[in-house]
C-alpha cells in the first residue's frame, strides 16, 4: 500500500514538473490571476493619481503589464478590458470615440508597446 502511495505521489510530482496539459492549465490560471491583478493595480494608481489625461496611459500599462505574465495574462487584460468597456459605452455614456481610444490603447498594452507612450508630461514618476 505504501509503495502504491509513493508510486502515485511520484506520478503526480514528474507530470507537475513536465509540460503536460495539466501543469499549462495551471500556469494559464496563474498568469490569468497576476494579470488581473496588474489591471486591478492600474485602475487603483489611476484613481490614487486623479491625474488630467491619464486614463490612456493606464490603460495601457495594465494591459502591458498583465500580458507580460504569458497568454493567461493577456486573456485576463483583454476580457477585464473589454467588460470595462462595454459597460462604459452602454452606461456611462462617454461615447464610442472614447471608447475606441481606450481600446487601442488597451491593444497597444497587450501587444507589448511601451505604455509611456500614452504618458501625459508632469504624471508623477510613481506611476
Amino acid at each position: 500500500m505504501r509503495l502504491c502511495v509513493c508510486l502515485v505521489l511520484l506520478s503526480f510530482i514528474l507530470c507537475a514538473s513536465a509540460d503536460s496539459p495539466i501543469a499549462r492549465a495551471g500556469r494559464f490560471v496563474g498568469d490569468a490571476a497576476g494579470g488581473a491583478w496588474d489591471m486591478f493595480r492600474a485602475y487603483w494608481d489611476m484613481r490614487e493619481a486623479n491625474y488630467k489625461n491619464s486614463d490612456k496611459y493606464f490603460h495601457a500599462r495594465g494591459n502591458y503589464d498583465a500580458a507580460r505574465r504569458g497568454p493567461g495574462g493577456a486573456w485576463a487584460a483583454k476580457v477585464i478590458s473589454d467588460a470595462r468597456e462595454k459597460w462604459q459605452s452602454d452606461v456611462s455614456g462617454r461615447g464610442a470615440e472614447d471608447t475606441r481610444a481606450d481600446q487601442e490603447a488597451n491593444e497597444f498594452g497587450r501587444r507589448g508597446g511601451d505604455p509611456n507612450r500614452y504618458r501625459p508630461a508632469g504624471l508623477p514618476s510613481k506611476y
